[in-house]
């Protein structure tokens, strides 16, 4: 038994779908599009109909009677070239526009718009003898096989049972006038094609439903391969949280280097440390947070502020508020101005100088 870690268990993921239209692996039904090309074509065929017939009829009345008289030369087959030509692009350009069209429709219909480049690689292995025979006794194969059995079988009672209906017409065809000759004729092909195409539609959706299924099923990943593919565009875990370590550690070198420049730090007093900056000459609104930090990072702060001369404040409440709500480099939100305009105040006494402008921060 496989492993259960590889089983094909989960969805796939955005990227896996990319990568598989990339190579041209769609949900296609190629029974789809011929079945839609064809009632298109029907449809169609049956709107000029009637302007064909008549064109038909003319043509052929026109050939009769002309027959007896009629000499093919260098001037009469140019003429008899453009009369079969123009009957015949009458009827066909409308049907070969319009399957054209319902060709590109279904196909964008069913696969959006798609560029495969890489399915228009060369690939050797394809060729390989073996890998066809294989291929031959799959079980896409026989499904294959009895679609197409089915698809032979259902077709021929429909076209029995219409043929069966207009069989006494088809007895007396040569007793009937062109017209009406021709009339049978488009009336047996719309009737047969009309209901063969119902039939084969229906077959075409149910191919449809199945190539879908079939083409989820493979695109299905195991365990293993989701985290592989994580790994391979998202980054492997351990070394993401590596460069965040270090990215947090180089954050902390230079948060360290602004302590000796700040103007106080508040401290809660051995869990956190917060570490204010103001300069009103350079007229700054408000006290910036240089520095922030809880247990061993707050002693380093402490120390380093010690080390410097930096005045330390206990205050628990503003130490606590400061930390939880302000971002180092940002200054302080207008609720903290009060208490750490009187922290600044408590500095300058301790200081034993006066600070400038104080007020600046109370408003």
């Amino acid at each position: 038994m496989a492993d259960t870690a590889q089983e094909r268990t989960e969805q796939p993921t955005p990227r896996r779908r990319e990568e598989a239209r990339e190579k041209g692996r769609v949900a296609k039904s190629t029974e789809l599009n011929s079945v839609v090309v064809l009632i298109t074509g029907i449809f169609s065929l049956k709107l000029t109909l009637e302007a064909y017939g008549n064109q038909l009829a003319d043509f052929l009345t026109t050939i009769y009677q002309d027959a007896s008289t009629l000499e093919l030369n260098t001037q009469t087959i140019p003429y008899l070239s453009f009369m079969v030509l123009k009957v015949f692009a009458f009827v066909t350009l409308p049907v070969l526009i319009s399957i054209m069209i319902a060709g590109v429709v279904i196909n964008f219909v069913q696969v959006g718009p798609l560029l495969a480049s890489k399915a228009m690689k060369p690939d050797f292995s394809k060729m390989n003898p073996f890998k066809g025979i294989k291929n031959m006794f799959s079980l896409n194969a026989l499904v294959e096989l009895i679609k197409g059995n089915l698809k032979i079988l259902i077709v021929g009672l429909v076209g029995y049972l219409v043929i069966d209906k207009y069989l006494g017409e088809i007895n007396n065809y040569a007793y009937l006038s062109v017209a009406e000759q021709i009339n049978l004729l488009g009336m047996l092909f719309l009737e047969l094609s009309a209901k063969v195409g119902v039939v084969l539609l229906v077959m075409a959706l149910a191919d449809f439903a199945y190539q879908k299924y079939q083409y989820e099923k493979s695109l299905k990943m195991s365990k293993q391969e989701v985290k592989d593919e994580a790994k391979q565009y998202d980054g492997n875990p351990q070394i993401k949280s590596a460069i965040r370590s270090k990215q947090m550690q180089m954050a902390r070198m230079r948060m360290m280097k602004e302590v000796p420049e700040a103007t106080v730090v508040v401290t809660n007093p051995t869990h956190i440390a917060i570490a204010l900056k103001y300069e009103p000459k350079n007229k700054q609104d408000a006290p910036i947070v240089v520095a922030k930090g809880k247990l061993k990072l707050a002693e380093r702060i402490k120390a380093i502020a010690q080390k410097h001369g930096v005045p330390i404040i206990e205050n628990k409440p503003l130490a606590r508020g400061l930390y939880d709500v302000c971002e180092v480099g940002k200054e302080i939100p207008a609720a903290f101005y009060q208490a750490v305009a009187e922290v600044l105040s408590q500095v300058y006494k301790m200081n034993k100088a006066k600070l400038p402008e104080l007020g600046e921060i109370n408003g």
